[in-house]
């Protein structure tokens, strides 16, 4: 009942937007994830690097350099991940002042197939977060993924498909410290794009992801490419 409670209480969240960030300028996301499992083991690694842009070029909107030691369970193909991630983050606008984050995370992927055709994976992340000037902060994160084939009957050579997801966070705590308070809710990101399979480990996703927090919403362009080797 608690965590239900939380839940409505960060839904409810979603709040009016503030003039801090222009959001009638597209960002901009450059991707690359990456996924390996070990020969005949249990055991692999995966993690992401990102350029998120403010625009399409230019100005800073975070660096996040991220990478996790993962394990399968015996007879399940649910992948557990156990990481720690970099963040810069720099400022909207013509700054160029830049904040720093060390992270570590725990996550659960469980992927579901519903019919012929959707590929559904589900993403829980429990993070502890060590920001600049902050005290020591947590957050929840789920994510809904979803891809669907278009040309194929499933996601394999030459498929294009059709790919959408849908992440909630909520923080841990509202104090940060020094008097400073922040939400339970910490944004949602909504995203809807195209994809086209090179081969079973290789894939290309252009899209376009609209975020919200409680000061603001944005849209941005996502260019990703997933890499399993």
């Amino acid at each position: 009942m608690k965590t239900f409670t939380l839940f409505m209480v960060a839904v409810l969240g979603f709040t009016a937007l503030n003039a801090q960030v222009d959001e009638s300028k597209t960002g901009a996301w450059y991707m690359y994830f990456f996924n390996h499992q070990f020969v005949d083991s249990q055991f692999g690694i995966q993690g992401d690097a990102q350029y998120r842009n403010w625009n399409t070029l230019g100005d800073l909107e975070q660096l996040l350099l991220r990478a996790g030691l993962t394990y399968t369970p015996k007879n399940t193909n649910v992948l557990l991940t156990f990481g720690y991630a970099n963040i810069t983050t720099g400022e909207f606008g013509d700054g160029t002042d830049t904040s720093g984050e060390n992270r570590l995370y725990q996550e659960a992927l469980l992927p579901q197939k519903v019919g012929h055709r959707i590929y559904l994976t589900h993403r829980f992340r429990y993070e502890q977060r060590f920001v600049e000037d902050q005290d020591f902060r947590t957050r929840y994160r789920y994510n809904l993924f979803m891809n669907v084939p278009i040309n194929k009957p499933t996601l394999e050579k030459d498929a294009f498909y059709a790919a959408f997801y849908n992440e909630l966070f909520i923080n841990g705590q509202d104090n940060i410290g020094d008097d400073r308070t922040v939400e339970l809710f910490d944004r949602n990101r909504t995203y809807l794009g195209l994809g086209y399979v090179f081969n079973p480990g290789q894939r290309v996703q252009l899209g376009w992801m609209n975020q919200k927090t409680v000061a603001w919403g944005k849209g941005q362009l996502q260019f990703s490419f997933h890499h399993n080797f």
